[in-house]
């Protein structure tokens, strides 16, 4: 799959989080889960997806992300738990 998307992965329930963006998920999320990318999510070991948006423009994908980044914790928690109260990791429905 290739479409814009703001995603939040997450090291465990209520543990680190990430937020990021990609007009590729499949890939780039399995380079966060392989920990090919160096920097905050293979230092803090954040794998798992545990939200995801997706866009039909880059640039409103971009938008998204700059506001839920500007968030606060609490806000990121209630949008991960309205998708995914469980905080399942999301992976197999975006590669499926």
């Amino acid at each position: 799959m290739k479409a814009p998307c703001v995603y939040i992965l997450a090291s465990k329930r209520n543990g680190t989080l990430y937020v990021g963006v990609t007009s590729n998920p499949v890939q780039r999320i399995w380079q966060h889960r392989e920990g090919i990318v160096e920097g905050f999510t293979k230092k803090y070991a954040v794998k798992q997806l545990v939200w995801y948006e997706l866009h039909s423009t880059m640039e409103g994908a971009i938008a998204r992300e700059k506001q839920i980044k500007t968030g606060s914790r609490d806000r990121k928690i209630r949008l991960i738990e309205a998708m995914n109260p469980d905080w399942r990791d999301l992976y197999a429905e975006v590669i499926a």
